[in-house]
């Protein structure tokens, strides 16, 4: 994929555009069922966003895209990775099994649902914030994943 989230009927860019333009609908192509890739890389520039798997190799044991059927092979080297970005302050992760990945990693507590803990990474003091899914699997309401994604952000 040429970028993260680009699947349309995740609702991240939508949060996103909700928080940042009161427009859920600001990085979608206008009469088309696709986000504008040019805004999304833009936005992220701007707004000092990287993003990034907590894993290199995944198997899949089902044929289908929940995470709960997903075997981590190899874990992304997150310690190396934030040293090639020494301005990062916080670690978010969207989902229970990159949460897992990163517990796993550096045996530090899982925080609270849209809350944060201390991670030391390389010496660097990090938040590590855990965010609710922007799946549509996810049984939250766009507007409420919006509002629980506003703590990120200085607003």
């Amino acid at each position: 994929m040429p970028f993260f989230y680009p699947n349309w009927t995740n609702d991240f860019w939508r949060v996103m555009g909700l928080l940042f333009h009161d427009d859920k609908d600001w990085f979608a192509v206008p009469s088309e069922k696709r986000f504008d890739i040019d805004k999304v890389r833009e936005f992220c520039r701007t707004q000092r966003i990287a993003l990034y798997d907590t894993a290199c190799e995944v198997r899949r044991l089902k044929d289908n895209a929940s995470d709960k059927f997903l075997e981590v092979v190899t874990p992304t080297d997150i310690p190396a990775l934030a040293d090639r970005i020494p301005q990062c302050d916080a670690l978010v992760t969207t989902g229970q099994k990159a949460t897992d990945v990163i517990v796993s990693t550096f045996g530090c507590s899982q925080p609270a649902m849209c809350g944060n803990t201390p991670l030391v990474i390389n010496g660097r003091q990090l938040s590590f914030w855990r965010m609710p899914s922007t799946s549509r699997a996810y049984p939250l309401p766009l507007a409420r994943k919006a509002e629980a994604y506003r703590s990120l952000f200085d607003f």
